[in-house]
């Protein structure tokens, strides 16, 4: 069955038809088949992620990307004598400052504009001024407004005071090449329907093993337990501790070879730079302003300003463009008005064009119903 529309958003995004349809055979959780699968992607993860492949481990658990956000700060952060830092400049940083409060984490947090990336330089300040701080937590890709954060620097400062480093990788892991070990990331988290091009169900932490050891007793909940859910599949080769989401489980993996056959992350990077460089020169040729530099930029999802026209309303925006097959996101930034446009997904320079087709055409139009 053909989607109605194209999802232009930073995930759940247009998956192939392949991935779709992996999902209609049915699977019991305790099979010896499916556990190999589990296992076989564990390891695919892995070796995505790094090269240094034995000091790695991954955890996959149920649930939307946040679920494993919070497994991860719940787990990763002893109940005693610690103290978690958290780089925020957007609603996902903010986030998990929310779930560190709700937890009962003792915690600072280091702020900027949205507008901005995070400084390095404040968050060293900060490690200087305060020992008590054990964790760092940063988010790669903000997609409140398509900000990279400068994760290398910020880790390897938060190295050289022996912290352990947590990095939110949602919406950039498998869509931006990256070695968790030669950034000197503890904890990676993503998610199932982002860059690796699945859909909705599950998360996933890519774990330094030694680090994650050292987790046991630490979580403040049962169901979101990381050591717990590792051990289990460790231990049980594949098993989840409880019901697994199958369906989802082997459409990641055929996304996971429909990686692969595209040439990997580089090969992917690639294509979604393109993707949002053409989008990017196309909306600037009519007049619309990106809100960010392009050196700030992620090729993941990009925000543009509101047009200088008073009567703009994102909603017939959105309204109109659904019905020439694409769908895009509100702006979530507090500052000024905004829109967001992702280009990951099944999502090719072809389709770029046809966007930046329909919204001449949406703008043509508009034009001519208030003359």
């Amino acid at each position: 069955m053909k989607n109605p529309y194209l999802l232009l958003t930073p995930g759940p995004l247009s998956t192939t038809h392949s991935v779709r349809q992996a999902m209609l055979r049915d699977w019991c959780t305790w099979d010896d088949e499916y556990n190999q699968l589990v296992q076989e992607i564990r390891n695919r993860l892995v070796k995505l992620a790094t090269k240094q492949k034995d000091l790695y481990t991954t955890v996959l658990m149920q649930g939307s990307g946040s679920f494993s956000v919070e497994a991860t700060i719940g787990t990763a952060i002893p109940r005693q004598g610690a103290k978690l830092l958290i780089a925020v400049n957007g609603a996902y940083g903010q986030r998990i400052s929310e779930m560190s409060e709700t937890l009962g984490i003792e915690t600072i947090v280091v702020s900027a504009d949205e507008r901005e990336p995070i400084q390095p330089e404040v968050i060293e300040r900060s490690l200087q001024e305060d020992e008590a701080i054990t964790h760092v937590a940063i988010v790669h890709c903000e997609t409140t407004t398509g900000m990279l954060n400068p994760i290398e620097d910020v880790c390897r400062i938060a190295k050289q005071y022996d912290k352990v480093t947590i990095v939110d990788a949602m919406s950039s892991f498998g869509g931006i090449p990256m070695d968790v070990h030669e950034l000197q990331i503890d904890f990676l988290i993503s998610s199932a329907n982002k860059c690796i091009q699945g859909v909705p169900g599950f998360g996933f932490v890519i774990a330094k093993r030694d680090e994650l050891a050292k987790c046991k007793g630490h979580a403040r909940s049962l169901s979101l337990d990381l050591y717990d859910q590792h051990e289990t599949m460790e231990q049980h080769k594949g098993k989840w501790r409880f019901t697994s989401p199958t369906h989802v489980v082997r459409a990641f993996y055929q996304a996971l070879l429909e990686l692969e056959a595209e040439g990997g992350i580089e090969a992917r990077f690639h294509r979604y730079e393109q993707n949002q460089k053409r989008l990017v020169d196309g909306m600037e040729e009519m007049g619309f302003q990106a809100l960010l530099d392009q050196n700030q930029q992620s090729p993941i999802i990009t925000s543009f300003l509101y047009p200088d026209d008073s009567t703009f309303t994102f909603q017939d925006f959105y309204q109109s463009l659904k019905k020439y097959g694409f769908v895009i996101y509100p702006g979530k930034i507090s500052q000024v008005d905004t829109f967001r446009i992702g280009n990951i997904g099944e999502v090719y320079i072809e389709d770029i064009e046809r966007l930046l087709q329909a919204i001449k055409l949406t703008i043509q139009l508009k034009g001519e119903t208030t003359v």
